[in-house]
């Protein structure tokens, strides 16, 4: 069992890496960027299912067909860091906030760095688009799983500010 409790997993190809998804109850509760490959997927039916439908959709969004994931989610977290994904929710597909915006969302205004914390944190990479989170001055900030993904979702989503 992985830290997000996921009872089923599957691998996604991106063209910037491979996705873990897992699932548990019929809600998504990981979409993680892999260093490395793990062995095999493991799926139940209910789940199966489940995943079968978060890679259509990725897919999609990849493609530029899909602009707002429908997927049931599960964020396991602190009462912070769910505030904080729940902000990042709200952000439409190709456009950013900064770091300072998504803490006044969250409810935190003052709370700048543990938000950053939060989204290095953020289990539902893409799904909860930590990516279209920026600095204040309008240069990209950080990025758990490499700059240079977060410059290729934003450059997928039409975004200049990707430089």
């Amino acid at each position: 069992m992985n830290k997000y409790f996921a009872t089923s997993t599957t691998l996604f190809e991106t063209p910037c890496g491979y996705l873990l998804l897992g699932a548990e109850s019929g809600r998504l509760c990981q979409c993680s960027w892999l260093r490395d490959l793990v062995p095999t997927s493991i799926t139940n039916d209910v789940d199966g299912q489940l995943l079968n439908e978060a890679c259509r959709q990725l897919q999609e969004y990849f493609a530029h067909e899909r602009r707002e994931f429908q997927l049931q989610l599960s964020m396991s977290g602190t009462l912070f860091q769910k505030s904080a994904w729940e902000a990042m929710l709200t952000i439409p597909y190709g456009q950013t906030i900064s770091y300072a915006e998504e803490a006044r969302r969250a409810g935190h205004p003052t709370a700048l760095r543990a938000i950053g914390n939060a989204n290095g944190r953020n289990p539902l990479a893409i799904i909860v688009p930590c990516h279209r989170v920026i600095a204040s001055n309008g240069t990209i900030g950080g990025y758990s799983s490499g700059l240079d993904r977060k410059r290729f979702l934003l450059r997928l989503e039409g975004l200049a500010s990707a430089e």
